[in-house]
């Protein structure tokens, strides 16, 4: 499910789980960037952020790759940070809850948590509060395809639980803030609040904790490791050099497993056994065009594919809200884009994201129960 319960420290603590991020151009203001965060899985209606967490947005300039069939950007080291936290609820005010987002230069705005219009300042618009669960995928047919060995997607899907409720933060900034940048590479967290940050949960693509770093059976090298806290914990700009080989093993393994799926190999390995797909996902972070405009539908990985092509992207790139992406990496995980698509048999969300601030859905008042844990 996207990065929904993305490891064990996810499930035991899930206020601080980010269950998925999406970076694209206002449909509304053609100068001016979205970025979204959404977390806690199965939130109620009632829930709120907790003041003991710091939810940041980090964007960092990009370059194209280098080399020829390359799809490592190279990020410049300055960074736009955008820093959002929140209070108590305040018993004396119905226990409405205050937010504050701060940007890298130290322009803020507050915004009261639930309030669909948000607040602007500085060139700063923000949201945040209770949503619809955008995301579109077939969770149980993907799990039932690692368990069995065989795809198992059927048409029509179903989305796992749909009608589920996130804690979304939406920032719609000015791109004069990123300082005119043109290619970004975009990526969330969530970190502990305080004078020491611990980084507890980070996200740039979907799915790669889940379904290419959480199977285990493929990995010959680090078969007995739960690798996904780990990950989370690093630094997706700059990787340490202590995990990032246990990262490779488990990739390269999983990758290969998902490529055979149709019975071919459409990803030839490369010098020493790695996969192709293993350094597109390490960089682990949305690749986006802030000058190109909206698109709903067929940016998400495309200029990462290009690049691998060498030809010039021709979109946004990003992930919108309502673009199904999980059948764009399916595809590219089975047959490398070389045969049909491989759908999950979900198209949409039930309730599909606007065109207007804050963009996601309003939430369900009545969401389903999420299952026991035992």
């Amino acid at each position: 499910m996207s990065d929904h319960i993305s490891g064990p420290r996810a499930l035991a603590d899930p206020i601080a789980d980010i269950t998925d991020v999406y970076a694209f151009p206002s449909p509304e203001h053609e100068d001016r960037l979205v970025l979204v965060m959404n977390t806690l899985p199965m939130a109620k209606p009632s829930d709120l952020f907790s003041e003991g967490l710091l939810y940041r947005f980090r964007l960092r300039p990009l370059e194209p790759p280098a080399g020829s069939r390359s799809w490592q950007f190279v990020h410049a080291e300055q960074e736009y940070v955008f820093d959002c936290v929140f209070s108590a609820p305040d018993p004396d005010d119905g226990l409405v809850q205050v937010g504050t987002c701060t940007a890298l230069n130290g322009e803020s705005v507050s915004f009261r948590v639930n309030d669909p219009e948000g607040s602007s300042a500085a060139g700063l618009r923000v949201f945040a509060g209770t949503r619809w669960d955008p995301f579109i995928m077939d969770a149980r047919a993907a799990l039932t395809t690692l368990a069995t060995h065989e795809l198992s997607f059927t048409d029509p899907g179903s989305i796992f639980l749909d009608g589920k409720n996130v804690l979304s933060v939406v920032i719609e900034l000015d791109r004069r803030l990123i300082d005119g940048a043109t290619l970004v590479g975009v990526v969330a967290e969530t970190l502990t609040r305080g004078k020491l940050n611990v980084r507890i949960e980070r996200v740039g693509r979907p799915e790669i904790k889940n379904m290419m770093l959480a199977p285990k059976e493929f990995d010959r090298v680090n078969h007995d490791l739960e690798i996904r806290d780990l990950y989370n914990m690093e630094d997706a700009f700059h990787l340490g050099d202590t995990y990032v080989g246990a990262y490779r093993a488990r990739l390269d393994a999983n990758l290969a497993f998902w490529d055979g799926l149709d019975g071919k190999r459409d990803w030839p390995t490369e010098e020493g056994g790695s996969h192709p797909l293993t350094d597109l996902f390490l960089d682990d972070f949305l690749v986006i065009d802030v000058t190109k405009p909206y698109l709903e539908h067929g940016s998400f990985l495309e200029i990462e594919l290009a690049a691998r092509s060498g030809h010039p992207h021709q979109t946004c790139g990003g992930r919108a809200l309502n673009d199904d992406v999980m059948d764009t990496i399916f595809t590219q995980l089975v047959n490398a884009g070389l045969g049909p698509t491989i759908r999950d048999g979900v198209d949409s969300a039930t309730r599909s994201a606007t065109t207007t601030f804050p963009y996601l859905a309003s939430p369900n008042p009545h969401p389903p129960e999420p299952p026991e844990h035992h």
